[in-house]
């Protein structure tokens, strides 16, 4: 299976949607898993749609989940150049070659008629096809409108009779007629070539053995085939993925959501959790097993597990895997990880045992490490509070003051600065007082974090450690004063 060679061949129209990625992700395993080779190729012919700098935003995509390449743009390789745009002579040539045959010809038809074309035929209930006006002019006349300066494109001469048909590796045997594939366009009239010729012509090329891509393309696949048969070439094996969808079942887009791998990245969502979501849109292992690295997807992945229908793109599901992978995470990892996320949010805050331990409390709460800034704020700088916060159900001002003066003697006094005398000593505190343990923790707790809702009062006050902490307390008591 060391013949297996894939390819990634996105364009660089933006941020890559987790669709593209996702597809990248099935030829990334599927090369791992056989030992073949993955290959990235920057398909960068159209040249409207380009927006600068995307094609480095797909390899630090890319690169950020885990997901490495053997050729490319950026690492070069035997088959190269991988971008398109630096192949155009090549597409050119091998469009001529077809005309030369007699299986390509010029088109002159101006993007006026074309259009009015298309309106009668969709006004008769017909499939919008090219009508072939141009098939019948003399080489005479195509050299004296190209003298002339007229633009032109260059269409392939499909077949009108018989069937073209492949296997599937995930969907079996699919068949198109002939008589309903138009002839597409090769090259443009700006000299760059559609994406059936370019994407045909490198596979060939770059020795492309299996095409996996998502299932929009399947329509294309009869199209790509004629274009092999013309060349005398062998097609590779195709195998369509099942598209990626919204949980209304419509395709997933913007309205939906974040729906960009940067926007996740952005929003606190770890490679691995994504990675491994992202494995699960149409595919599954053969066990029940969630949970998987990426060398154990590899491992794993077989092309034939792959679904037919449509896979649902579960925001809760993602949620899911990524708490997951932050509560498994190691901690000090973790620590690494949220610190940009705090430094954004403005928190004046460094890398070091104190941010650990902070981040240690919060780990089994956190969803996303977009969430660390208000989860561990207080550690870093008390917020203002109302001093009812300190009050909890069933007890007064007064009861709450005490407590308060109660634990700041207890904390100031305390020697050995760990968990067990503090809660020893704190929980006595309050029988001396008379008062449920409740009454004394829930001030405590909310006088260190001035929160509602935070870890345990002993585990904060631990890791404020003791000036820090009696300093607050002192601000608690003087808010209830």
């Amino acid at each position: 299976m060391c013949d297996v060679r894939v390819r990634f061949a996105p364009s660089p129209t933006g941020d890559p949607h987790v669709g593209n990625i996702r597809t990248a992700l099935f030829n990334y395993l599927y090369a791992r898993h056989t030992g073949g080779k993955f290959i990235i190729r920057i398909e960068d012919t159209d040249q409207v749609r380009l927006k600068e700098g995307s094609d480095q935003a797909i390899f630090d995509s890319l690169r950020w989940l885990g997901i490495t390449w053997d050729e490319g743009p950026d690492i070069g390789g035997p088959y190269g150049p991988y971008r398109q745009s630096e192949r155009l002579d090549l597409y050119k040539k091998h469009a001529l070659e077809l005309v030369e045959k007699g299986m390509a010809y010029y088109c002159f038809c101006s993007a006026e008629r074309l259009e009015n074309m298309r309106k009668l035929q969709e006004a008769a209930k017909k499939a919008p096809m090219y009508d072939r006006k141009c098939l019948g002019l003399t080489k005479e006349e195509v050299e004296e409108k190209i003298a002339a300066g007229e633009p032109y494109v260059i269409r392939l001469k499909v077949p009108r009779d018989g069937t073209t048909e492949f296997d599937d590796l995930i969907r079996g045997r699919v068949s198109f007629e002939n008589s309903v594939i138009d002839d597409q366009v090769l090259i443009k009239s700006d000299g760059f070539p559609t994406y059936h010729m370019a994407c045909v012509v490198d596979d060939h090329y770059m020795k492309i053995s299996h095409v996996i891509r998502a299932e929009e393309w399947i329509s294309s696949t009869p199209k790509h085939i004629i274009l092999y048969e013309a060349f005398g070439w062998t097609p590779p094996k195709f195998a369509h993925a099942p598209m990626v969808l919204a949980p209304d079942r419509s395709k997933l887009s913007k309205r939906h959501g974040a729906t960009g791998v940067k926007e996740f990245r952005e929003l606190g969502y770890l490679p691995e959790a994504l990675a491994n979501f992202l494995a699960f849109l149409g595919w599954a292992p053969q066990d029940e097993r969630e949970i998987f690295s990426l060398e154990e997807l590899a491992k794993e992945f077989e092309i034939e597990r792959v679904n037919k229908s449509g896979a649902i793109f579960d925001m809760n599901k993602l949620e899911w895997y990524n708490g997951y992978y932050i509560r498994h995470i190691e901690t000090r990892d973790l620590a690494q990880r949220v610190l940009p996320f705090l430094e954004k949010a403005g928190m004046q805050v460094k890398f070091d045992d104190y941010l650990v331990n902070c981040v240690a409390l919060v780990q089994e709460r956190m969803k996303t490490l977009a969430e660390a800034p208000e989860l561990l704020d207080f550690f870093y700088e008390l917020p203002e509070y109302d001093p009812e916060l300190l009050i909890p159900k069933k007890s007064d001002r007064e009861t709450t003051k005490l407590a308060l003066e109660k634990c700041y003697q207890v904390l100031k006094g305390l020697e050995d600065w760990s968990h067990d005398p503090m809660e020893e000593q704190l929980r006595q505190a309050s029988t001396d007082l008379g008062i449920k343990s409740g009454q004394l923790l829930w001030p405590l707790r909310a006088a260190m974090t001035g929160k509602s809702a935070s870890p345990g009062a002993f585990e904060v006050t631990l890791v404020l450690g003791k000036e820090e902490a009696l300093k607050r307390l002192e601000n608690a008591i003087s808010k209830l004063a």
